[in-house]
């Protein structure tokens, strides 16, 4: 143990690193994508674990979500973004929350987007939204204002294998799905054994307090 400093002087401490500038928009990035438990439950949407929050503002529910970058120059860099799951505006929230879940599942198992097969199929449902959370896949990185006028990273679209930087970072040739019949088949075989281990449930989700604030998709 060091014993050369005084726990409560902090003049030998160093210096603060200063903040990062934000990854350039359009940066592909692998991510770990964790859900930040907002306490909320929906029985009748089949929303359970806690996992989902409620504005307080708006009425919106959505999955809050935290993504670290595992690769690359910009490694263990965070960003912050929300899935929509409903709105009180329309559906339109709701639907763009699918759709990057959707392409999310496709990134993370090396689906292509028109495969349609059973096991691709296999591939796009959850059991639950714990079955989201520790997810790693691939995505591009956008940039946005934060309520205070700065810039920060966010992301809202997921890389499938049909993108021709995918492989770049799975390890294999991304191949265009072939056009025309609509099937689309997979570049890589889908698995044909069970593709999710959901992660434990989350063991403080009832502990946690529910977030605040309107989400960055709602606008």
């Amino acid at each position: 143990m060091n014993t050369t400093n005084n726990w409560n002087d902090f003049n030998d401490a160093d210096s603060q690193q200063s903040g990062f500038d934000v990854i350039p928009k359009g940066t592909v990035v692998p991510v770990r994508m964790t859900l930040k438990p907002g306490g909320f439950d929906d029985h009748n949407q089949g929303w359970t674990g806690g996992y989902a929050t409620e504005s307080f503002d708006t009425g919106a529910v959505y999955l809050a979500c935290e993504f670290v970058v595992t690769g690359g120059p910009f490694a263990k860099r965070k960003m912050w973004s929300n899935i929509g799951l409903h709105s009180a505006k329309g559906p339109t929230w709701g639907q763009m929350g699918r759709s990057f879940i959707r392409g999310a599942l496709n990134s993370a198992h090396n689906v292509q987007p028109k495969d349609e097969t059973p096991q691709a199929s296999a591939a796009r449902r959850i059991e639950s939204f714990a079955d989201l959370d520790g997810l790693e896949f691939i995505v591009r990185v956008d940039v946005e204002k934060d309520n205070k006028g700065a810039d920060r990273n966010v992301v809202k679209v997921a890389l499938e294998p049909d993108h021709p930087d995918y492989g770049k970072f799975k390890g294999v040739a991304a191949k265009a799905t072939s056009g025309g019949s609509g099937s689309g088949n997979s570049g890589a075989p889908a698995q044909a054994t069970p593709v999710y281990q959901a992660p434990a449930q989350v063991a403080q989700t009832a502990q946690r307090a529910p977030m605040t604030g309107k989400p960055s998709w709602a606008q």
